[in-house]
């Protein structure tokens, strides 16, 4: 069932002060304010821990003047947005032909194992959540995953198994990093100190 957005007295706005001035910085850079959605989008789901609940998108259309209708319309296309809550960690394994020939759906059979979780899940401690994704453009390295920011090529068991450890006891490659990466992106150095990154 479709979540029923937030009616206008029931918003409450979440955007930090940073995100803010972040969001003002990047509206100056287009023509109207509807041209800064996407990057909007980046800043909800960083502001709102990793994923576009109803109130995030209320709050871009809020923040945007656009319907709510608009921003989750745009949301629910693009695949790079989180609808429903996910892992610190996203497991992104390409399965398009090169990853495919060269072994993906084994990797995705060990993550599903290792992990004790099936494509889409996450796992019960909230680290790791596993999905399969279309092709990530690194072909010569397949099988490859993305976890956050970050290309792990060449994947066998014994990679997939130093990649876990080194995620559980590290604090890098999150999907609030990732998202906070994205909205960096569209800031330039002169940009990013003035809004205090």
């Amino acid at each position: 069932m479709r979540p029923r957005p937030p009616r206008p007295e029931e918003l409450t706005l979440r955007f930090s002060e940073r995100a803010i001035k972040e969001l003002e910085t990047i509206i100056r850079h287009y023509p109207n304010r509807k041209s800064a959605m996407l990057p909007a989008l980046w800043i909800a789901q960083r502001e709102y821990g990793g994923y576009l609940p109803p109130e995030a998108i209320a709050e871009v259309a809020y923040r945007l003047g656009r319907s709510y209708a608009e921003v989750e319309g745009v949301a629910t296309f693009y695949t790079m947005y989180n609808k429903q809550p996910v892992g610190k960690y996203m497991l992104e394994v390409c399965t398009n032909l090169s990853c495919m020939l060269c072994g993906a759906y084994r990797i995705l059979e060990y993550l599903q194992q290792k992990l004790g979780i099936q494509l889409g899940e996450t796992t019960p401690d909230g680290l790791f959540t596993l999905t399969e994704v279309e092709c990530l453009n690194n072909c010569g390295d397949a099988p490859v995953m993305q976890v956050g920011d970050i290309y792990c090529r060449q994947l066998t068991p014994e990679k997939i198994d130093e990649i876990l450890e080194q995620l559980r006891n590290g604090n890098e490659h999150t999907v609030v990093q990732l998202a906070d990466a994205e909205v960096q992106l569209h800031l330039n150095e002169q940009e990013r100190a003035s809004v205090g990154v």
